[in-house]
């Protein structure tokens, strides 16, 4: 099993009717593939976090890299994993732009500031505490209708 984290920037400005389609159309051939993860974004850049098998989880990248929604893509981490940390989430999807201004305001002075919106960080360990303080506040908006 192996998790993947990237950071872009998104080539159009970001919403959650945005998040919400690209969710909504990747989960159903994300859990044929046996694919897990969390779509998180904000008004300027995604932070991507896809877990499953060695071949699925390159082949999905392999995707994103072409698609045209995307530039400036990094990968932050790339590694062997013992257990999913998003289990049951064919893609999960998360929007800062969306989050409670006191929390989001606790966000950005632990994480910093960038272009108006929470850091996403360049680290493993920080890009997966930030997700876990989100999932922490209870303040998501719902994915599945």
């Amino acid at each position: 099993m192996y998790r993947l984290i990237y950071k872009s920037r998104s080539t159009t400005p970001l919403n959650w009717a945005l998040v919400q389609d690209i969710t909504m159309s990747s989960e159903p051939s994300n859990d044929a593939a046996g694919i897990s993860g969390v779509l998180l974004a904000s008004k300027t850049h995604f932070l991507q976090v896809i877990e499953g098998k060695f071949e699925d989880v390159n082949a999905l990248f392999r995707r994103i890299v072409r698609d045209d929604r995307h530039s400036e893509i990094s990968i932050i981490s790339f590694s062997v994993i013992d257990a999913r940390l998003f289990h049951g989430w064919g893609m999960r999807g998360i929007g800062t732009f969306n989050l409670n201004k006191e929390i989001e305001s606790k966000l950005v002075e632990k994480y910093g500031a960038e272009e108006g919106g929470i850091r996403f960080p360049l680290e493993e360990w920080k890009t997966l505490s930030l997700i876990n303080d989100i999932k922490l506040t209870g303040d998501l908006p719902s994915w599945k209708t």
